[in-house]
């Protein structure tokens, strides 16, 4: 179980969550939703302990495992199967500790142990991701070097799956996915064994992968349950609802000032109007719905007029290692736009 409890987050002096509060049941797969800049991966590295809260706290059970995809996508010699294999770091140590342990009890230790993760399967499993995410069995047997960086970061996602974390967090995962890998995540995700938090603005993926929605919306957290869709349903519902809540009781306020206003120096009538001030102390304002707009930008005609082509390539080799190009003898060409 994850619990953000009265969570406080500032970058460069921009606030971010001003006491935000959440609790995700463990198990639970939820889409965290939210404009373009309010925090959602800042909230992120807030979990993972590395962005600083200013205050509240983040809570989880004990030897966590949190996972998430690195940053940088791994470009060693290394086949990618070895890659995804190493990502379980446990099953890794074992192995290795297995090549030189002589005391017999302990090696009966780490026999059991890799039977219970289930080492045996390992190869299976990682293959299976692979694949799912596009890469066939001689694509896997190959360098990492060898592919570019978009094909690296599949590789990257590949691994944090395998290592199958207690809290998985994934950003923006289908960025360097076509369809099929699309299509192949949302069931994985949909059907993980423990916590997934992911942040995405692909509504069929969070319609399919999840089972809740958390909104990072006026610096708080919100939970609902259900897929994008039906979020989307209940968030409109209850901002009417707010808004009619809000415009019903402007007019009963309205309505009590005015009476208070006439009848306050009445003396007949001056011990309900006093009643009604009381009353008008305690009415809680309700805050009205403040909707996001988005709003367009264009970029400027060029001073000067550009003379096509702006970009010409012609039989141009492409790679990340001299000698190993990824795209061969690329012509291509971009004209301006009159």
């Amino acid at each position: 179980m994850l619990i953000i409890n009265d969570l406080t987050l500032r970058m460069a002096g921009r606030l971010l969550l001003d006491h935000a509060s959440l609790t995700l049941p463990a198990g639970t797969k939820a889409g965290l939703v939210g404009r373009n800049g309010t925090g959602k991966t800042t909230l992120f590295k807030a979990i993972t302990g590395d962005f600083p809260s200013e205050t509240g706290s983040i809570s989880l059970p004990k030897n966590t495992r949190i996972g998430q995809v690195a940053q940088e996508a791994p470009g060693t010699e290394e086949p990618l199967i070895e890659i995804v294999l190493k990502a379980d770091v446990e099953r890794q140590a074992l192995l290795e500790e297995e090549k030189t342990a002589t005391d017999p009890h302990r090696i009966a230790e780490i026999h059991t142990r890799l039977a219970d993760i289930d080492a045996h399967s390992a190869e299976s499993r990682a293959a299976t991701i692979l694949a799912g995410l596009g890469f066939d069995d001689a694509a896997q047997k190959r360098p990492a070097s060898s592919f570019s960086g978009g094909w690296r970061m599949r590789v990257a996602l590949a691994a944090v799956l395998f290592s199958e974390p207690d809290l998985l967090l994934l950003d923006e995962p289908t960025n360097y996915l076509d369809l099929e890998g699309t299509l192949w995540l949302e069931n994985y995700v949909s059907k993980y064994p423990h916590t997934v938090l992911l942040i995405s603005h692909d509504r069929d993926l969070l319609n399919r992968a999840v089972n809740s929605i958390v909104h990072l919306d006026q610096k708080k957290l919100t939970f609902w349950r259900g897929g994008y869709d039906q979020f989307e349903r209940q968030l409109t519902e209850q901002r009417e609802l707010q808004e009619k809540s809000r415009v019903k009781q402007e007019a009963q306020r309205k309505h009590m000032e005015s009476f208070v206003e006439r009848f306050r120096a009445k003396a007949s009538k001056a011990r309900q109007a006093q009643s009604r001030l009381k009353a008008l102390e305690k009415l809680k304002p309700i805050a009205a719905v403040v909707n996001d707009t988005v709003r367009p930008f264009s970029f400027p005609e060029p001073v000067k007029t550009v003379a096509s082509p702006i970009v010409a390539l012609n039989g141009v080799n492409v790679g990340y290692t001299e000698g190993n190009p990824v795209l061969k003898k690329m012509t291509l060409r971009i004209d301006a736009c009159l």
